[in-house]
């Protein structure tokens, strides 16, 4: 028997014979999407309605700020409070006399009474560094950073800045309109635009439709909602 009647079908080289199977790429099969007018293939585009109702996503919630200038201070005024009450503390022990502020601290705190402006104003002042450190240790911070919708192990931002210009970009590609302002917050997109030729309403739905393809092309977790306003430039 010869050796190329012993190959298998699949593997066989000549015209007119089956080409190899093709592997699906690891996470799923392969998916083919249409070409434009180059001959490159396009990925395929999400509709914003699609994205609003929210589709699933793997990644994850907001970025959290690693806090480093407050928890610097915070860490520095500890430092010194507690090693100025160490230091006195030693030189009592070593037979010398203490502070005088500690002396006159214990004074105060013995003789003032509760109500006294300075007690009050005291808690007050640390009530409200409570209440900031703990807003600080509860809330995720980083508000200039959008999260992206991403793979289990990779995790994207975008920030607003970058994402109001892409859009901005994208608003001015509308046939009409003069000028645009773009405000991208976490939860809204308010656009202001002037138009000074074409109809109001229509390029106001021109405008509409190229912010919602443009939020969809910018991949975000949770897309913005958006308020578009288009009006004509003020006569001088």
């Amino acid at each position: 028997m010869s050796e190329d009647a012993t190959r298998p079908e699949a593997v066989r080289a000549g015209a007119g014979e089956p080409e190899p199977p093709r592997l699906p790429r690891a996470g799923g099969p392969v998916t083919r999407h249409p070409a434009d007018d180059t001959g490159r293939e396009q990925p395929p585009t999400a509709s914003y309605q699609g994205l609003q109702r929210g589709r699933p996503d793997n990644g994850g919630g907001r970025f959290w700020s690693v806090r480093r200038l407050p928890a610097l201070i915070v860490g520095l005024l500890l430092l010194a409070g507690t090693a100025l009450l160490l230091y006195d503390v030693a030189i009592v022990r070593a037979g010398q006399t203490g502070g005088a502020w500690r002396r006159e601290l214990a004074a105060e705190l013995a003789t003032r009474r509760l109500d006294d402006p300075v007690v009050v104003g005291c808690a007050a002042a640390a009530v409200l560094l409570g209440l900031w450190l703990l807003v600080l240790a509860l809330t995720p911070g980083l508000r200039n950073l959008l999260t992206m919708r991403g793979e289990p192990d990779l995790r994207a931002g975008l920030e607003r800045g970058a994402a109001a210009l892409v859009l901005r970009d994208r608003v001015m590609e509308v046939p009409g309109v003069r000028s645009v302002r773009v405000s991208v917050r976490r939860r809204r997109v308010r656009v202001r635009a002037e138009s000074h030729f074409r109809d109001v309403d229509t390029v106001r739905a021109e405008t509409e439709e190229a912010l919602a393809d443009g939020v969809a092309r910018l991949g975000l977790r949770r897309p913005p909602r958006l308020a578009v306003q288009v009006r004509r430039p003020a006569r001088r």
